[in-house]
């Protein structure tokens, strides 16, 4: 697994987008301040989370972004995989030609890592990541 800024921006601007939610847009400028993430990097991330409808955009005055579904309901594979981040360990890519155009030694231990990469992602939504955020906040 490749998993680079752009997974972990989208990922924390989600995150910022859903905990800060009061049912008004909100602008990637001030996401992008709180997080200090580069606006046009936002701004191409946002892109493809809106085409992923994970995302709506609202334009105009007072305008910026929303959930377009619950925070509970937006899974962290989604939001990585609406970026093209790929969630594989293997460098073949699961074509089996990792060595020599063989499938390697360690083949399947990537496969299998993968998969639980995948799982754990797959079983956290924004919701859970920002009450885990709070709970241990105040420890």
């Amino acid at each position: 697994m490749q998993l680079t800024t752009k997974g972990r921006y989208a990922v924390t601007a989600m995150l910022d987008l859903a905990s800060n939610s009061t049912g008004k847009p909100i602008t990637l400028d001030i996401i992008s301040q709180r997080q200090n993430i580069s606006l046009s990097y936002l701004e191409q991330l946002f892109a493809k989370l809106r085409k992923a409808a994970l995302v709506k955009s609202v334009r105009g005055p007072g305008g910026g972004y929303l959930l377009d579904t619950a925070a509970e309901d937006i899974t962290l594979t989604q939001i990585i995989e609406a970026v093209d981040e790929n969630i594989d360990l293997r460098r073949c890519k699961g074509m089996s030609t990792c060595h020599s155009g063989k499938q390697c030694i360690s083949h399947q231990l990537w496969c299998e890592v993968s998969d639980q990469i995948r799982t754990f992602l797959s079983s956290k939504n924004l919701q859970q990541v920002i009450d885990d955020h709070q709970l241990n906040k105040g420890l």
